[in-house]
């Protein structure tokens, strides 16, 4: 077995334990959208990500970027945990990382990039639409920069 299949699993079964941990009774789900800029590739996205409580301030949270390239077609997924630091006047920092994926296709040929993120942030925690800032680390075959924002709406 490979390094890199290793950690995979590892990862994997970490996801799954967090999964069947108990919420905190007071969160709740998350589901939002955010857009963007890749530094790296100069390339804007858009994108989705959901919010689910593991934990009194951590999240799982999976997200989805489409890049808008012209020629090709690029998107990626990533399925990170996010710890937030509560912080008084409603705003949340936070950070976290995961795994990402990364797929691009062009011309008849595709290639995929398994990799590592790491991300941090700020989140409004008012109300029910929690607006945000992040910006991501993606440690691939090249490492890339990209920065986002949007809106977290609460699920009930």
């Amino acid at each position: 077995m490979t390094m890199q299949a290793f950690s995979a699993r590892m990862l994997a079964s970490a996801l799954l334990i967090s999964l069947l941990a108990a919420p905190a009774r007071a969160q709740r789900p998350h589901l939002g959208g955010h857009g963007g800029y890749n530094v790296d590739v100069n390339h804007g996205l858009i994108g989705a990500q959901m919010l689910f409580p593991i934990a009194r301030n951590v999240e799982l949270y999976p997200s989805f970027d489409y890049y808008f390239q012209d020629g090709a077609t690029r998107f990626g997924f990533s399925g990170d945990v996010k710890l937030r630091f509560p912080m008084g006047g409603g705003s949340a920092p936070y950070l976290g990382g995961g795994l990402n994926v990364l797929h691009a296709s062009a011309g008849g040929s595709s290639d995929t990039d398994t990799g590592w993120d790491f991300l941090f942030g700020l989140e409004s925690r008012r109300g029910s639409t929690h607006p945000f800032v992040e910006g991501r680390v993606l440690l691939h075959d090249a490492s890339q920069f990209q920065f986002v924002a949007g809106l977290n709406f609460t699920l009930y």
